[in-house]
């Protein structure tokens, strides 16, 4: 058996903010003050869909879930501050520290496994439901300790039950490490007083410190860094590809941007394969006249990558073979160009129609931009473009998510029979008989074969890696890059050595 173990962490973030504030951390400044690019609901539920990063940073902070990640994108403790995975990989359990809802019952393991199978349920619109394959049963062993049982062995586990979306929230009602009051249209985040404390009116004082205080605004992306460069926030948060235009036009200083190195999927999914794209042939030359170099440079941000394959890269641990580069990927543009063109002057010729492409993407200014190129690269094989709201029916659209775990599945299962995207049966039936191989070899043999099939249909175009920016000043020493493009908002000053 395997234990992990650490010691109390942010709420003991009342713990945490003596020490900040004994070392001058936090000084006269006041509370850290945050402004998180989206909507920020005080009553945000995972169950109910993807999360805004305000609202992903606030449940992070006031609603943690079994375990968390740390300023460095690693596993840390969250409500459970011990866990064990047997032997065979197949059972997680984990011992809840002591902890209170926001109405002051205790929160019991039978609490957190009605919450954890909520997500799961056939009807949540959680958006890692699918990410779960393994899992036979959740359920709670004693008032603390709660197992989760697998089907397999699924090594990445932990990192899926890190992420925000795998908060603890009951009803609205948080536990920890911080809790919520609302301040205008802001949030102010005190630390959750020990529950454990021997003068729980000193833990209550210390928490109560408006220098262990954060303060978090969600808003545009204009007025975020607006805040920022005019001193009334320490950080921005949530940059993604389609804000990254607002940041160039801000003139805050270059090296205040944090870009994480986080991999995943950038790129246009097929949602129909009907006329011109009812063929591999044509969805496949649509990918390759994409001049990826081209468009990642009129960002202007050396840090975004171009990819070529379905799968990202994985950074952690090996999961599997190395993706899959398509055919084309070693001839240059002209070549490509020439291609496509064989295939789209072969299906014209035989006298059918190409429509114009309906392009979903973000009507934001990086939206605009992305669509922009893609339609370029389209028009040289003589094909229009529009593009629609991302809500709109649309024949591609953009997919744009970090990879929650080091699973190498991950990607296919994304980019497999999901309501966005194309199923191919020969693919979908080898992705599900990896998910259930307990064989090392057999399961990387699985999974070369899946993508080999997918990238023979091709399901999507990938462009880029995913693009994750943040701003930090000075102040926020534990804001740093991390290939989870996680910054939990309890560790945006880092304690000192």
């Amino acid at each position: 058996m395997q234990a992990k173990s650490k010691g109390w962490h942010a709420a003991p973030a009342a713990l945490l903010a003596l020490v900040l504030a004994s070392c001058g951390l936090f000084g006269d400044r006041g509370p850290v003050k945050i402004a998180a690019i989206g909507p920020l609901n005080a009553a945000a539920n995972p169950v109910n869909g993807e999360l805004s990063a305000a609202n992903a940073a606030l449940l992070d902070t006031t609603s943690q879930g079994l375990i968390s990640y740390d300023g460095e994108g690693q596993i840390d403790t969250g409500l459970a501050d011990r866990w064990t995975v047997t032997g065979d990989g197949r059972s997680y359990i984990f011992r809840l520290r002591e902890a209170k809802w926001a109405d002051g019952r205790k929160v019991t393991a039978e609490d957190v496994a009605t919450i954890l199978r909520s997500y799961l349920a056939p009807r949540s619109r959680h958006m890692l439901k699918d990410d779960f394959p393994e899992i036979e049963t959740i359920k709670a062993m004693t008032d603390t300790v709660i197992e989760i049982r697998l089907a397999v062995p699924q090594p990445a586990m932990l990192e899926l039950l890190a992420q925000p979306s795998m908060a603890i929230v009951n009803k609205g009602m948080g536990w920890g490490p911080m809790r919520a009051h609302k301040l205008g249209r802001a949030i102010r985040l005190s630390p959750v007083p020990d529950p454990l404390a021997e003068d729980p009116e000193a833990a209550e004082a210390a928490a109560n410190d408006p220098a262990a205080s954060i303060e978090l605004i969600g808003t545009s992306p204009s007025r975020a860094l607006a805040r920022f460069k005019n001193g009334y926030a320490d950080g921005v948060i949530g940059g993604r590809f389609s804000t990254l235009p607002y940041f160039i036009s801000s003139n805050v200083g270059r090296s205040r941007l944090v870009v994480d190195p986080a991999p995943g999927l950038f790129g246009l999914s097929f949602v129909k394969a009907e006329g011109f794209l009812a063929t591999d042939a044509n969805r496949d030359a649509l990918s390759r006249v994409i001049r990826r170099d081209r468009l990642i440079d009129a960002f202007g941000l050396a840090e975004w990558q171009p990819q070529l394959t379905l799968r990202p890269a994985l950074y952690a641990r090996d999961g599997g073979p190395a993706p899959l580069l398509p055919a084309w990927s070693e001839y240059d543009d002209a070549s490509r160009l020439a291609q496509a063109k064989r295939a789209v002057d072969a299906w014209r010729g035989a006298g059918r129609e190409i429509a114009p492409l309906r392009i979903a993407l973000p009507d934001s200014p990086g939206g605009r931009i992305l669509f922009a190129y893609v339609a370029a690269d389209f028009a040289r094989l003589g094909i229009e473009s529009r593009r629609v709201g991302l809500a709109a029916d649309a024949d591609l659209r953009l997919i744009d998510e970090v990879m929650p775990n080091d699973d190498a599945l991950w990607a296919l299962r994304r980019l497999s029979c999901r309501r966005d995207t194309l199923c191919n049966r020969e693919a979908q039936q080898l992705i599900d008989q990896a998910t259930a191989n307990i064989d090392i070899g057999q399961r990387a043999q699985q999974v070369g074969e899946a993508e080999a099939v997918m990238a023979r249909y091709t399901p999507f175009i990938p462009l880029a890696t995913p693009l994750r920016w943040s701003v930090a000043s000075q102040r926020l020493t534990g804001l740093r890059a991390n290939g989870r493009a996680q910054h939990p908002l309890n560790h945006l000053i880092a304690a000192p050595n």
